[in-house]
This record gives structure tokens, C-alpha cells and sequence, in this order.
């Protein structure tokens, strides 16, 4: 006699998988599934099949899956169907893609989704209703592509208390910030190049102005530190208004300036925030070019560790989905008590730690001010940040591209709290001497 789960030959029956949307991520996961499909089945234990497709533009997905899976443009058949185990939702969004997911939950399916910004803002949510259902959600796609970060820090390291993660976790702003810095155009050229050669989307709002990385640094925010989503509470900036001036200043200073996306345990709470960020440029996090991507996370018993890799396109973030398959498909008959939690902590341990407003925040800064070219100047800016406790930690000056009897004051300063600097710059900012708007980015040395 077999079991439900077993074929007539006593071997444990493949599961089917369910995989709603089959664009890029979509297509990538079908093939790495069928290429890979004996290696793949050696270590789940039992095989993985894509047993049916929901795409609204069927003739293409019959194009892609052939006969070796169903096709419908109506993906909650497919959620309906009792042969389904797993569904993989890749259609991306807030809105259909929150409502198909709890639905999947509420029939009894497990889950694989990369849709980042789904879990950063409606992960309390799902996960909520996961652990009330008994089923899992896998996720490793939703955070720099192919690279395993989710289960390193929900699992690799479990035994540490982890201090910060700061992570390049965009390939669009990386590239632009990396033809910026090594040819010296600004930043709306090399954005159109970057479109052209197909690194940024026609609309690239969510990634230049930050959000794509504020959705990424709120998940790993809450998996490092054991606290609910909070995307809501993120300082988030973008790359729009960086100048290609600040990123020459930054290299002859020994800094490049990245967009970091940075979760850190402070005295008071919890640091998220995603902005342009110096970098030292021996750290090795400063010299990922390109569309690359890297997570550099502290622990206190491990230090420090760098995870590097493709944080986009088809394979990559395929390996991550069918890694969660993978996952999935060994857990699928074990007690959902005895599963890794969604989050690393047990549900009902997460923290209540507030994150803290930016204002509260403690870093260091990179400041340029375009001055009069006279007497005395310097030494009122630095009257005026001693007057603020804030200590300066280099100074550069150079003639300004702005015109004649003008330079650029550029200045480091130590560690010091966002709110001081706020005050300092307002008086800064109202001196006859200083002719522009100031320029403050944000400094961090990740040692």
C-alpha cells in the first residue's frame, strides 16, 4: 500500500508547484528547474515540478513551458487546484499580488514569492497568517537576486547578535553611481545610458529615489534584529540630486560614495535608512561595481562577513526561488513548530525595539559649501559646527566651477547626531559668505 505522497513504486511523489507570472524571474525559474532537475531532486529529496502557469498573455507562456506544464490566464485556478503544494507568486506589486498570496495561504499552500515590496510592507501580514495556516513563505529572492542573505542571517547566523547589515542591494543605482564615478558625467546622462543598455527601467523611479533598497534593507532590518516589518519608518534617499562633483571630492578624500541601505543596533533603537553613503575605498563593499550587489553584516561572535553576487536578472534570482523550493520541499511533512521561523525569531519573540526618526540618528558627514573666496570664512563654519560639538575630521579646499572670488569648503566631520548637524547647517547655511545650498551626504566607515 502507498501513501498519498508516494507513486505506485514507493517513491515519493514530485511536488507541484503552482507559479503565478512567467516574465523574466518566471522563465528563469522554469528553465533552472528543468535543467537542473536530477541535481535538484538528489538533494530535495523528492522531485519539484512547475505543474501549471498563470500568465495573462497565455501564447507566450505555452511558448516558454511547452507541454510540460498547464498554462491559464487566471491565476487563481490555479490556487484552487488540490494538486498544487507550492505556489510561487512573481507577479509583483502590493495590491493583486497581497490578495493572491493570502489566498494561496488560506487554501493551504505554501508560498515562494520575490516580491520585496509585497513582504516590506504587508509582511506582518502574511507571515501572520502563514504561521495561523501552518504553511511557509520563502523569500530569498526578494533580497539582492542570487545572493543567499536571507538564510544567512535567518540561519548561517543564528548564534550571533548581529550589530548592522549595510548592503548595495540595487544594480540600477549601482551602475549609474559606478559610470559616474569612473567617466565623470552627471547623473541624468548616465541614467539615459543606463536605460539604453537595459539597467534601468523606462521608470525608474523606485530605484534611483531609493525605494527598491528601502523595501530590502526593512526585510533584512527585521530578520537581523527579530522585529516586525516597519518600511513605514525607513529614511529613505535617492541618487537624483547626487552631483558628479561630490563623488570626484569623495575619491581624492579616499571614499566612494554608494547608495547603502543600512539596518544598525543603536543604544536607543534601531537605525533604517537608505541614502548615498562615503564609503572608504579600501573596504571592499566601495569597490562592487557595476549591477553587482553586496550585504556586509557585523556580528559579535562571527565579525564581519561580506555576501557578493547578481542581485538581478533571470537565473540569478531563479537560483534563490528554487533554493526556497528546495527548502520547501524538505520541510513540506515536518511540524510547523520544529520549521526555521519566517523572520529567525519565534513569532511571538519579536521585538517591539522602536526605529529610531533620523533626527536621532548618529553618523558622520561629508559637507561642501560653495564660499566667498575671503578672509575669515573657514574660521566662522568652524566656529559655528565647535559650537555644535561637532568634531571636524578633515578639511579640503578647491576652486569652485561656479566662478571666480568663489571655492568649494569641503569637510569631514567625526560621528555626531543627525539633529546637531540640522541645527549647525541652518546657521551655516544663513551666513552672507555661503552662496549655494549646502551639500550633506553621510559617512560611514563599516569597520
Amino acid at each position: 500500500m502507498t501513501t498519498p505522497a508516494q507513486q505506485d513504486d514507493g517513491v515519493a511523489k514530485p511536488l507541484q508547484v503552482g507559479l503565478l507570472g512567467i516574465g523574466t524571474v518566471g522563465s528563469g525559474t522554469f528553465k533552472v528547474l528543468q535543467r537542473n532537475q536530477e541535481e535538484i531532486q538528489r538533494r530535495a529529496g523528492r522531485g519539484i515540478r512547475i505543474a501549471s502557469v498563470a500568465d495573462l498573455d497565455v501564447a507566450r507562456a505555452r511558448a516558454i513551458v511547452g507541454d510540460a506544464a498547464a498554462v491559464v490566464d487566471d491565476a487563481r485556478r490555479v490556487i484552487a487546484d488540490p494538486a498544487i503544494d507550492i505556489v510561487v507568486e512573481l507577479i509583483g506589486g502590493t495590491g493583486v499580488a497581497r490578495a493572491l498570496v493570502l489566498e494561496a495561504i488560506a487554501a493551504g499552500k505554501h508560498v515562494v514569492t520575490a516580491n520585496k515590496a509585497l513582504l516590506a510592507v504587508h509582511g506582518n501580514e502574511i507571515f501572520a497568517a502563514a504561521h495561523a495556516k501552518g504553511v511557509m513563505i520563502g523569500f530569498e529572492a526578494a533580497v539582492a537576486g542570487g545572493i543567499p542573505i536571507i538564510k544567512a542571517l535567518r540561519e548561517g547566523l543564528t548564534a550571533n547578535r548581529i550589530e548592522w547589515v549595510a548592503g548595495i542591494v540595487n544594480g540600477t543605482t549601482n551602475f549609474i553611481l559606478s559610470e559616474m564615478r569612473d567617466k565623470g558625467l552627471d547623473f541624468a546622462t548616465v541614467l539615459k545610458e543606463a536605460q539604453r543598455l537595459g539597467y534601468a527601467e523606462a521608470d525608474p523611479g523606485f530605484d534611483i529615489e531609493g525605494v527598491d533598497a528601502a523595501h530590502k534593507a526593512t526585510i533584512m532590518c527585521a530578520i537581523a534584529f527579530g522585529v516586525p516589518m516597519q518600511f513605514d519608518k525607513a529614511h529613505v534617499e535617492g541618487i537624483t540630486a547626487l552631483q558628479a562633483t561630490d563623488i570626484r571630492y569623495a575619491e581624492q578624500l579616499g571614499y566612494r560614495i554608494k547608495l547603502i541601505a543600512m539596518a544598525r543596533r543603536a543604544a536607543q533603537g534601531i537605525e533604517l535608512r537608505v541614502h548615498p553613503t562615503l564609503v572608504p575605498a579600501r573596504r571592499l563593499i566601495a569597490n562592487v561595481e557595476g549591477a553587482m550587489n553586496a550585504v556586509v553584516v557585523q556580528g559579535d561572535a562571527v565579525g564581519t562577513t561580506l555576501y557578493y553576487g547578481k542581485g538581478a536578472g533571470a537565473e540569478p534570482t531563479a537560483s534563490a526561488v528554487v533554493a526556497d523550493l528546495v527548502d520547501i520541499t524538505r520541510l513540506h511533512t515536518a511540524d510547523p513548530d520544529h520549521r526555521v521561523p519566517h523572520l529567525a525569531f519565534q513569532p511571538g519573540a519579536l521585538a517591539a525595539t522602536p526605529v529610531l526618526p533620523m533626527h536621532e540618528v548618529v553618523t558622520a558627514y561629508y559637507l561642501r559649501l560653495c564660499v566667498a573666496d575671503q578672509t575669515g570664512v573657514l574660521s566662522r563654519i568652524t566656529t559655528i559646527l565647535a559650537e555644535h560639538d561637532i568634531s571636524i575630521d578633515a578639511v579640503l579646499q578647491r576652486e569652485s566651477a561656479e566662478g571666480e572670488r568663489q571655492t568649494d569648503l569641503i569637510i569631514l566631520t567625526h560621528d555626531t547626531r543627525e539633529g546637531r548637524m540640522n541645527d549647525a547647517m541652518a546657521k551655516m547655511q544663513a551666513l552672507p559668505t555661503v552662496l549655494a545650498p549646502i551639500v550633506r551626504l553621510r559617512k560611514e566607515e563599516l569597520n
